[in-house]
């Protein structure tokens, strides 16, 4: 299989799995919103920043981003799935947040004009995390943040879904940290908790 062809059966799988679950998405995790803050919080991102939703699902982040950022600032949602654009832009969030339907492999945005990304959940759905997260940091000024972000941590997660943890976890901090070495990113901080999963880095000069 060539590795454009992945390429798309990677993107129908996504778009298939999120599209059939947007309508529901925010009622099945009523009690996330909180989460979402603390973790924009601890972005670090101020007023006049220019920031990313990496993956923006329904929109979540995009409200306190925008409390972050002020209204000099810019906040741009993107994500594969239009139904899920389109639940973000039913919940009011797009007055938030300019949505763009795009793949976050193949960002349309120049090298370095953010100053930061917010991903939630993203991770997982990756089909080349190396190659992914590298775009994320192409786009990111030096210096500029990323958080990587789940409203629960990683053993309630797989609880959830019914399966144990296993040593090749891509969020476990011995894999995570030098994936993202190699991506262009220092990690700066990694927090596994039952309430949350947060891992700050750092774009590499």
């Amino acid at each position: 299989m060539s590795p454009m062809s992945r390429t798309n059966e990677d993107h129908t799988h996504v778009q298939e799995f999120f599209g059939a679950r947007a309508a529901d998405w925010d009622r099945k995790f009523p009690e996330d919103g909180p989460a979402f803050t603390a973790a924009v919080g601890e972005l670090g991102v101020g007023p006049g920043d220019r920031v990313l939703d990496a993956g923006c699902g329904t929109g979540r982040a995009l409200t306190p981003l925008r409390a972050a950022v002020g209204p000099a600032g810019t906040v741009l949602g993107v994500d594969l799935t239009e139904r899920m654009l389109a639940a973000a832009r039913e919940a009011g969030r797009d007055a938030d947040g300019t949505l763009l339907l795009a793949d976050v492999a193949r960002l349309p945005l120049r090298d370095g004009s953010l100053d930061a990304v917010f991903a939630a959940g993203l991770i997982a759905h990756l089909p080349d995390p190396a190659a992914n997260l590298a775009e994320l940091a192409r786009v990111v000024r030096p210096g500029g943040r990323l958080a990587l972000f789940h409203p629960i941590g990683r053993a309630a997660l797989a609880a959830r879904h019914g399966r144990e943890l296993t040593p090749d976890d891509l969020r476990a901090e011995h894999n995570l940290r030098p994936l993202l070495s190699g991506s262009g990113w220092d990690m700066t901080s990694y927090a596994d908790e039952d309430a949350r999963f947060l891992v700050l880095a750092a774009r590499r000069p």
